[in-house]
């Protein structure tokens, strides 16, 4: 069988797997799990029969054309590079791991078989993306992506919480869309094809007429599907659907593909120095702002979010100081570690019983009850820090190895200010990382206080899937040589700059964020601890220091409220109640008066709704207005108008042949006498 056959393949067999699911869902459930596993274990398989085959050497190229358009071309075109064939392996992989671990993790779920098609339809839509050759084509599985993440997030819909962070997904994604959109069309129209090739031909020789308009038309749709500032919003709220969803959102699908186009047609933004800096720009605030939020977040799962949508930042940031290769190195490295953060932060919330990792520092012995969730979050909690030997720090080093290259001025694909504004943002979010991934482990793992629940081993789906990520979240980066070839050639090695730079960073970080979360369980033993509500509960938070006070009531309600969400509701055993307490939590002292405004993400919800969301309701009420009282009502009087006057002639016609008679002769005189009077007055004068 062709290369080109099994490539066709790879995203078909996921789309077959997501049509048999829904239909034999309900009549066939015993099928339903074969069918999200197979197809994407099929499809893993052959994603990495076509990368051995492809070899990172000339890409593989096949066309034919879907319909003729009496102007611009739309084919059905496969552009299999270096690039394509790996993010393709990772997508199949993290699929097929998310697929496995479901089938234990959401055993209980009546609406697995369609949450298990949606996720093949995800996967099959993201390959679309990441093979296809025309971008026509690459938009239909970038929507399609979309759609099934407005299913997928809203899976617990009963919630307003999900309900809301479904729709937010939604829009907010699509308010990038329509930009994108224009901007395909406009490239499209200045190289007369959608072809990637042909494209890039176009570019090489100089034929673009708009390209600032252009990269930055399709810059704001990257910005919303990949969740940069100031589109990121949308994908902390994310966290409502279950916690597998967030693994392929995060790892593998949706976020990446943002990254992933531009990397394909990176020449496009070269094409403009505007373009790259504000890339670089936005790169920077998204990486800085996403790490200080990180640390004021108490749920675990939006700590992840706001690390991926950093960890994102990096990868922006390579792409706009001209390095592709380093930034799809790390979309690797990445998609590897955060899955396994995702499902090992599932697992622990299995077992804990709550999301809040507040009530996670008040139990003991969690990290001996989930010992492979532990030692395998461990390794991708120290891949994030971008600690050596681990995947996180090769490719993070390869971003600031780019970065430190443009900024010198050896390089001309972006400007040395594109590669400080990159440098400096990227070392000191090496140091934020650090801080918020030994907040979370040393939150989730070594609490303090009555034992943790336990409930024996976690299903095998579950756990071995951990193990199997972890591989790569350990050695990947240890293949940084030979993968380079499958890029562009640029050495993707750390020097001995950006090592001291970025590691020293993240050791200053760790050891500033272990110093202070013993302070903080120290205060925390030392305080009383913070009962059921009483009476006289209030009168005793005043008596304590103000601080502690907001740490014990903080903790309590964040650890209530991550309790309550219907993830942790639909684990199969019996918790105990959260216990209540101040919690060890060194973010509040790293932050310092930040915390506040970092747990809500800097009030960024609060500004968008006071300058887009209520002006765009009030105009809608004003046109509601104008349609129902104005345009309603000159419509109604069109009508009354006529209808007014047919019932004053009605009543004329009364069917009396005498009153028909009496006014025709009445009119006849009238007719006389005017014209008498008439010519009596032409006669006088």
């Amino acid at each position: 069988m062709s290369t080109t056959t099994l490539a066709v393949l790879v995203p078909l067999l996921p789309f077959l797997g997501a049509v048999a699911g829904l239909l034999l869902g309900r009549s066939a459930p015993g099928f339903v799990r074969p069918l999200a596993v197979l197809p994407a274990l099929a499809s893993a398989v052959l994603a990495v029969v076509v990368a051995v085959r492809q070899g990172g050497g000339t890409p593989i190229v096949a066309s034919t054309e879907l319909t003729p358009t009496g102007s611009v071309p739309i084919d059905l075109a496969l552009y299999l590079d270096g690039f394509a064939v790996l993010v393709a392996v990772l997508v199949g992989v993290v699929a097929t791991c998310v697929q496995l671990y479901s089938t234990a993790y959401l055993r209980e779920d009546p609406r697995y078989p369609s949450y298990a098609a949606l996720v093949s339809l995800f996967t099959s839509a993201m390959l679309l993306v990441v093979y296809s050759g025309d971008l026509m084509v690459l938009l239909v599985g970038w929507e399609v992506m979309g759609i099934c993440s407005y299913f997928l997030v809203g899976h617990y819909w009963e919630t307003e919480a999900a309900r809301s962070a479904s729709l937010k997904a939604f829009l907010v994604t699509k308010l990038g869309d329509v930009p994108f959109l224009i901007g395909l069309f406009a490239l499209a129209t200045d190289a007369g094809s959608f072809r990637i090739t042909k494209i890039l031909g176009t570019v090489a020789a100089g034929g673009l007429d708009h390209p600032t308009l252009i990269a930055l038309l399709l810059l704001a749709g990257v910005a919303g599907k990949s969740a940069q500032f100031p589109l990121h919003t949308w994908l902390p709220d994310a966290m409502a659907g279950p916690t597998p969803v967030s693994a392929l959102i995060h790892a593998a699908t949706m976020v990446a593909a943002g990254v992933y186009f531009v990397a394909r047609l990176l020449p496009v933004f070269e094409a403009s120095q505007a373009a790259m800096v504000v890339m670089a720009v936005m790169a920077a605030v998204t990486m800085v702002g996403s790490g200080l939020a990180a640390l004021a977040q108490d749920d675990i799962k939006r700590v992840l979010a706001y690390s991926t949508i950093g960890q994102l930042g990096y990868m922006t940031g390579a792409l706009a100081v001209g390095d592709r290769g380093a930034a799809v190195f790390h979309l690797l490295s990445h998609g590897a570690f955060k899955a396994l953060l995702f499902l090992g932060a599932g697992v622990i919330i299995h077992a804990a019983g709550t999301n809040s990792l507040a009530a996670m520092s008040r139990m003991d012995g969690l990290a001996k009850r989930i010992p492979d969730a532990f030692w395998t979050m461990t390794i991708a909690l120290l891949a994030l820090a971008a600690i050596p030997p681990f995947a996180g720090f090769f490719s993070k080093e390869a971003v600031l190895v780019a970065a430190e290259h443009a900024a010198g001025g050896h390089t001309e694909a972006a400007p040395g200010a594109a590669g400080w504004v990159v440098l400096v943002a990227g070392v000191l979010t090496a140091l934020l990382t650090a801080a918020y991934a030994t907040r979370l482990w040393l939150m989730a793992f070594r609490g303090r206080g009555p034992a943790a629940p336990d409930h024996g081993k976690e299903p095998l789906a579950m756990t071995g899937v951990l193990w199997l990520l972890a591989i790569p979240s350990l050695g990947l980066g240890l293949a940084a040589a030979p993968i380079a070839d499958w890029f562009d050639g640029n050495e993707l090695t750390p020097t001995l700059t950006t090592s001291v730079l970025g590691t020293g960073a993240a050791a200053v970080g760790a050891v500033l964020t272990y110093a202070l979360w013993q302070r903080a369980s120290a205060k925390a033993a030392a305080a009383p601890a913070a009962a059921a509500p009483a009476p006289g509960a209030t009168l005793a938070a005043a008596e304590q220091p103000a601080a502690v006070a907001a740490t014990v009531s903080a903790a309590t309600a964040a650890a209530e409220s991550a309790a309550e969400t219907p993830e942790v509701a639909e684990v199969t055993h019996e918790h105990p109640a959260v216990p209540a307490g101040p919690a060890a939590d060194p973010g509040r002292a790293l932050l310092g008066p930040l915390h506040r405004h970092a747990a809500e993400g800097f009030h960024l919800d609060a500004v968008y709704d006071r300058l887009f969301v209520r002006p765009v309701r009030a105009a809608a009420s004003l046109v509601r207005f104008l349609d129902r009282e104005v345009v309603d009502t000159y419509v109604s009087g069109a009508g009354a108008g006529p209808r007014l006057l047919g019932s004053l002639v009605r009543r004329a016609q009364t069917g009396n042949v005498q009153s028909y008679l009496s006014a025709l002769l009445a009119g006849a005189v009238v007719l006389a006498i005017a014209t008498a009077v008439l010519a009596n007055v032409n006669a006088g004068s």
